[in-house]
């Protein structure tokens, strides 16, 4: 496999990745859904070494497995983290979480492996000689990786690494939705580079989709009450409209021209059934000049 470079993998990328972070956690629907998410309409799927400790790679594995190969259509983006029990996420860790991941998955290279959730090491850290970066990108040099991303939630630490060169591909969370646009610097300083952007989260954790799972809270974060008001005005204008307010979101986070793919986390067959109707709507523009006339959102409780 031949290195990637952002302006590539962007270019083939399909707007729409489906997010296996789901996908493990309710073990009854486990099979039923990985072998959804390999065979239909979208043919982007992104997973990671410690989504439901491993299990989302292991039931996707699964799932290849019963197709009798990856088919050529489909692509798989995984993430490689830290250690589960120690924490320590160094060069050897880096090496190891990619062999656990292609074991899981039966594949021998992967188009893209994102460096995910460092927070528990500096950015100078990271980066030094003989460091996990530089393991990452080792990875790439030797063709098992076509490209390498950093993917995280917080956006000055994604700002830092973007900043770094060192990456083809930026994945940021929770940060550029109906009601949060910090992720717009991230955006804007990966655009420069040519790096590929991934919006991930366009829901909020589920608060802009109708979930009542996590109760009030936006991106796992209790919000302010301005924040819920704004929320509210929201809602409330989307009811007024007749628009489907998880349309409205998942439109917004794609529409953006930074973006070259949004991550839709899929919790069961039903809910990927149902992405295809919240793609495909058609939200009147009398909306969207309303929306925009609400003004800037409060500032999120998760940045």
């Amino acid at each position: 496999m031949t290195h990637t470079t952002g302006q590539d993998l962007a270019a083939g990328l399909e707007p729409i990745t489906l997010g296996a972070s789901p996908l493990g956690k309710r073990p009854e629907i486990g099979t039923e859904l990985g072998d959804a998410l390999l065979t239909g309409r979208h043919h982007q799927v992104d997973t990671s070494n410690n989504y439901a400790d491993g299990a989302s790679e292991r039931l996707l594995g699964a799932a290849i497995a019963r197709l009798g190969g990856l088919p050529a259509d489909r692509r798989i983006f995984s993430k490689v983290d830290q250690d589960p029990d120690t924490g320590v996420f160094d060069a050897d860790r880096v090496l190891r979480s990619f062999e656990e991941t292609k074991e899981r998955l039966g594949l021998d290279t992967l188009p893209l492996l994102h460096f995910h959730d460092p927070y528990g090491l500096t950015v100078a850290e990271a980066m030094a000689p003989g460091g996990p970066v530089e393991a990452l990108a080792r990875l790439r040099d030797e063709g098992t990786v076509g490209a390498i991303g950093i993917a995280a939630g917080t956006r000055a630490l994604m700002e830092e690494y973007v900043r770094t060169d060192a990456f083809d591909a930026v994945l940021i969370h929770n940060r550029y939705t109906l009601v949060d646009r910090t992720a717009g610097t991230v955006f804007d300083e990966a655009t420069e580079r040519g790096m590929a952007v991934f919006n991930a989260a366009p829901f909020g954790g589920g608060i802009l989709a109708g979930s009542r799972t996590r109760g009030t809270k936006y991106a796992y974060t209790e919000p302010s009450p301005e924040f819920l008001a704004f929320l509210e005005r929201l809602r409330a204008l989307a009811d007024e409209s007749g628009v489907d307010l998880a349309a409205a979101a998942l439109q917004f986070a794609m529409a953006d021209p930074r973006v070259h793919s949004v991550v839709v986390g899929v919790s069961s067959v039903e809910r990927l059934r149902a992405l295809d109707g919240l793609v495909d709507a058609v939200i009147p523009e009398e909306f969207w000049a309303a929306f925009h006339a609400l003004g800037t959102p409060p500032p999120s409780p998760a940045d």
